[in-house]
């Protein structure tokens, strides 16, 4: 391949050596600038009536038409086929979805995105229906559950509006009381539900003894009632545990009210005041978080060293008697 020549590289001439050089200019390289093209936003897809969609669940398929997933938005299925979510499916091309719910469970799931009614199987419990339609982000009420057994589905109900109960409860009437510990410096507190109409009398010189000063009052019947059912102190319990406390025991204690009589121990001379006594809620609560710190005191134990002779301090160890120890 022959050389190009130079920007200043010498032309043939006849004129002789001394003749001025003559110079053959070239255009200047042209630059080409790429640009990489900017990534479009890919929007949600538009699904039409007659596509199909195959849903792989507990080895069962079900074919179904996205546009009916996407009327439903707030569903979990409805946001995987109506938003830009990259979606994959399996060598078939079947959108393997739903893990862990049985498939008689989703085929009764997927009537609600055609008639907003989701019926129980006979075969299936109430409380699995509830798990599936949690995991599917389908609405619990009595408006989209049918069931046979009416009791699990007002319990079902009745832990829903316990729980949003209790979290009511817990910031307007609790949650004051536990920031007023809190500043005093404590990490634990305990509470006792009064109803309105009780009457605490104490007398001033003579209190009730246990550490009854100590406790926390919260005046609300309707907290009082709250608490008469097992299934409300659990719900309570998960919704502290929740919130990140500790040590949470719910229960029912006696607390004094009233003075009963006042006596005089003729022993001593020593007054004595007996109280009467009501039982009422508790709930007992912890915030600490070095909790084994809080309860004992470390020793550090110090190696003395004796003059004794190793084989007479080898020969007291070894020796029947039991209470000797080496610290």
């Amino acid at each position: 391949m022959s050389r190009m020549p130079s920007f200043a590289q010498r032309t043939d001439s006849a004129s002789g050596p001394h003749h001025s050089p003559q110079a053959e200019y070239m255009d200047p390289p042209m630059t080409v600038t790429y640009e990489r093209p900017k990534p479009r936003h890919r929007g949600p897809p538009v699904w039409g009536e007659r596509d199909k969609v195959v849903l792989l669940v507990d080895n069962k398929r079900f074919s179904i038409c996205p546009l009916l997933l996407t009327r439903e938005p707030n569903t979990m299925l409805g946001r995987m086929f109506g938003s830009a979510m990259d979606l994959r499916t399996n060598e078939n091309g079947e959108y393997e979805v739903a893990k862990g719910v049985a498939a008689p469970l989703f085929k009764a799931i997927l009537e609600y995105y055609k008639s907003g009614i989701v019926t129980c199987p006979p075969s299936e419990s109430l409380q699995e229906l509830r798990e599936s339609c949690d995991y599917l982000m389908i609405p619990f009420t009595e408006k989209t559950i049918r069931t046979t057994n009416l009791c699990d589905l007002l319990n079902e109900l009745s832990n829903d509006g316990a729980k949003s109960q209790f979290e009511r409860y817990l910031r307007d009437q609790l949650m004051p009381v536990m920031v007023q510990c809190a500043k005093k410096g404590e990490r634990e507190c305990q509470i006792v539900i009064l109803m309105e109409d009780d009457i605490i009398d104490w007398d001033d010189q003579h209190p009730p003894s246990m550490g009854e000063e100590r406790i926390q009052r919260v005046t609300n019947t309707d907290l009082y009632c709250f608490f008469k059912y097992f299934e409300n102190r659990d719900i309570a319990k998960e919704v502290l545990r929740e919130k990140g406390l500790k040590k949470i025991r719910i229960g029912n204690e006696g607390y004094p009210t009233t003075k009963e009589k006042v006596r005089v121990r003729q022993s001593t001379g020593r007054t004595e005041v007996v109280y009467n006594y009501v039982q009422r809620p508790f709930i007992r609560v912890s915030w600490e978080k070095e909790e084994a710190k809080s309860r004992h005191v470390d020793f550090t134990t110090v190696k003395i060293k004796t003059d004794i002779a190793p084989d007479a301090e080898a020969a007291t160890l070894l020796s029947g008697n039991e209470d000797n120890f080496e610290y």
